[in-house]
């Protein structure tokens, strides 16, 4: 029972890992759904394959039952394990966006992309090696799909924002739905929020449109990849959307003030606010060193500067 304990369950027939990406806990989860057709939702990292693998045979899942893998877009820290994880388990497949499936078979530009966001090192640290998966495991999915788990279903939703091709899932079962970073990321040990709006896809409209699709299905919990449950599925679609407006606010009346304003200023501004609302929100100093590791605050200067920069330009066209 012990051993169980560490897998706790969140929602009926869902039980979470955690991946312990970058040597540290509450960071990045990934979801085992029970039933005739065990099915994970999110993959991991590469790096952290053996963790999802050790923790899928304490839970009783053989070589040749895992069924599925699902995620809900194809990041590195979502997704890079699936290729490893086909290896290792012969009968699952992989479900993803239709947009993001060739990159799961010929990932090298998806490498490429992550190792410039947050450069060579601490990609191969942090996220490992990513795989290829084979393209006749992979089932493409879209907007208003229904994917099959056996006696289960998950429904996908479109979830743009975050990234063009990412996805959230509606378990019918439990009513739990996986979130990916459509609402940004959760901080359970200081229950804090802050946006994931990495470059090149970042749209804050989207997103905003994205939570409202995913609050017109009612869930019954959120169930988010950094990280854990969201009990009040109305409080995580308010604080995720108010944090994504604010730090688009931020970025957007520095780049109107000075449009030349650098990305080193940016992060700098950014840093501020994150810092205020990780003091305010949980009363304690700020762990930067924690905060970053989800998804660096440069990260999100980059993706919101490029967003407003981009947007400002096709309205000039127009």
């Amino acid at each position: 029972m012990e051993a169980l304990d560490a897998y706790p369950v969140v929602a009926d027939g869902v039980r979470q890992i955690d991946t312990g990406m970058a040597g540290q806990r509450q960071l990045n989860a990934v979801y085992l759904l029970t039933g005739d057709e065990p099915a994970l939702v999110e993959s991991g990292p590469g790096a952290d394959a053996p963790v999802v693998i050790a923790a899928l045979e304490t839970l009783g899942i053989g070589d040749a039952d895992l069924a599925h893998i699902v995620v809900t877009h194809i990041h590195v820290d979502h997704a890079g394990a699936a290729g490893a994880l086909l290896d290792r388990f012969p009968r699952a497949r992989v479900w993803v966006h239709e947009r993001g499936a060739p990159h799961l078979v010929e990932p090298s530009r998806l490498i490429a992309s992550t190792a410039r966001t947050y450069g060579e090192a601490r990609m191969r640290s942090f996220y490992g090696e990513t795989l290829p998966c084979d393209p006749d495991r992979l089932s493409p999915v879209a907007d208003g799909d229904r994917i099959p788990l056996g006696r289960r279903t998950l429904d996908v939703i479109h979830t743009p924002g975050h990234a063009s091709h990412h996805v959230a899932l509606h378990d019918a079962a439990s009513g739990a739905m996986f979130t990916g970073e459509a609402i940004g990321s959760h901080l359970p040990w200081v229950d804090c929020y802050r946006p994931a709006l990495p470059p090149p896809e970042a749209d804050i409209e989207a997103a905003i449109a994205s939570i409202g699709h995913m609050r017109e299905r009612r869930p019954t919990s959120l169930l988010t990849s950094h990280f854990g449950r969201v009990g009040d599925p109305e409080e995580g679609f308010e604080r995720g959307s108010a944090r994504i407006l604010a730090w688009g606010a931020n970025v957007r009346g520095r780049l109107e003030r000075s449009p030349e304003t650098s990305i080193d200023e940016l992060e700098e501004h950014l840093l501020e606010q994150a810092r205020e609302e990780y003091e305010a929100d949980s009363g304690e100093p700020f762990d930067r060193g924690r905060y970053d590791a989800i998804g660096s605050i440069r990260m999100n200067a980059e993706g919101l500067a490029r967003y407003w920069r981009k947007r400002w330009e096709r309205e000039r066209a127009r």
